[in-house]
């Protein structure tokens, strides 16, 4: 089935992993205090400004241009199939629903996930050769870690939708009531990328040996990536708390969305082996040897960002607990001052995605039942 997960530690990085524990009680109080002082970083207006006025870029606010009340039930990934129908994973229900012509239709259960607490159905991603090959791949929870299957989508000539048996591909994630992760994405170069979470297990996302708190790049069938900065291993990238989003440019740089603890939510632009601080820091202190976020929200309250999409130059991202859609205007490498829309408006924006026409779709979270926004304009 192509399972891989990361062998044991040696005795050193046993003793390594001893010592980081013992310094960490001392450490990271201090740091994460100095973290909202962004250093490089671009930052938001403060606390409370966040009304979707850019103080320094003129972005014009997305048009709302419908509201599809189709009874979803804490959807949490969306994507799209050639013909532009969408495909909705539901965190809790472990169901895959389709979306088109405004209506909903459960199409399966994934069987195998074991929801509980953040855990469950949770990224969806298609194959770079769905045309050909069918492949749905999804991340989620089992019984006993996060893993990854991928699974073939039938249509038949009524045009239903039809899902296989799932294949595992990779296996042994960590999870916890908290902290899972969850977003899986294809990348430019046709590998599957993979945000982890720490699983509340604060000795992993400095582990390169260890599967929490990363960033994955793995092949098609599940395989450590060629190419990866760390050997036969699946890392890419390291220190994370908790990835929910992953998103590309137009020159092909990554970035991803990123939960702080009670401060200093991030979004960071990724480089193959960076280490992005956790828990060592948060945020972006100017510690040497870390790479700093390109924006920090000092308060999670305004942002929590999640679902993560680049459109025309622009990275969008859904705020859980801040209730809002960020925009941040890029340049090149860097981060301009992020707007904020929709403050309140619609509650907890879990996913943001471009449909094949264009049009920027956001899954609400958390309204029992959840709705999906279709916005049209500036994206």
């Amino acid at each position: 089935m192509g399972q891989r997960s990361v062998g044991k530690q040696s005795s050193r990085q046993r003793r390594l992993a001893a010592g980081f524990a013992l310094a960490l009680a001392v450490t990271i109080s201090a740091c994460t205090g100095d973290a909202s002082s962004p250093g490089t970083a671009a930052t938001p207006p403060p606390a409370g400004s966040g009304t979707g006025q850019a103080p320094q870029t003129a972005l014009p606010a997305p048009d709302v241009v419908q509201k599809l009340d189709v009874g979803l039930q804490l959807p949490w990934s969306v994507v799209f199939l050639p013909d532009g129908t969408a495909v909705v994973s539901e965190r809790d229900s472990a169901k895959v629903v389709k979306i088109k012509d405004g209506r909903a239709t459960p199409i399966a259960e994934v069987p195998g996930v074991v929801p509980g607490g953040e855990g469950g159905l949770l990224g969806l991603a298609l194959s770079p050769s769905f045309a050909s090959d069918r492949w749905l791949y999804a991340y989620l929870t089992s019984a006993t870690d996060n893993r990854i299957a991928r699974m073939r989508l039938s249509e038949d000539a009524s045009g239903a939708l039809g899902l296989g048996a799932p294949e595992v591909i990779f296996a042994g994630i960590p999870k916890a009531s908290t902290h899972n992760g969850g977003r899986i994405r294809f990348g430019p170069d046709g590998m599957l990328y993979v945000g982890t979470g720490d699983s509340q297990r604060r000795e992993q996302p400095q582990d390169t040996n260890a599967l929490g708190g990363k960033i994955l790049r793995l092949t098609p069938e599940g395989r450590p990536a060629p190419g990866n900065p760390f050997g036969d291993s699946p890392v890419y990238s390291y220190g994370h708390r908790n990835v929910q989003g992953l998103a590309w440019d137009a020159d092909g740089r990554l970035w991803a969305s990123e939960f702080g603890p009670d401060v200093d939510d991030e979004l960071n632009l990724i480089t193959p082996g960076g280490n992005y601080g956790w828990p060592l820091v948060t945020g972006a202190p100017g510690r040497s040897g870390l790479t700093d976020a390109k924006v920090v929200w000092p308060s999670t309250a305004e942002a929590s960002p999640s679902g993560l999409e680049i459109v025309n130059g622009v990275a969008y991202t859904g705020a859980l607990r801040g209730q809002r859609l960020w925009a941040v205007p890029l340049d090149g490498p860097t981060a301009q001052t992020p707007v904020a829309y929709f403050t309140g408006e619609y509650g907890r924006l879990r996913d943001v995605a471009r449909a094949p026409n264009g049009d920027l779709w956001v899954l609400s979270n958390n309204k029992n039942p959840d709705f999906a926004l279709i916005l049209r304009g500036n994206p």
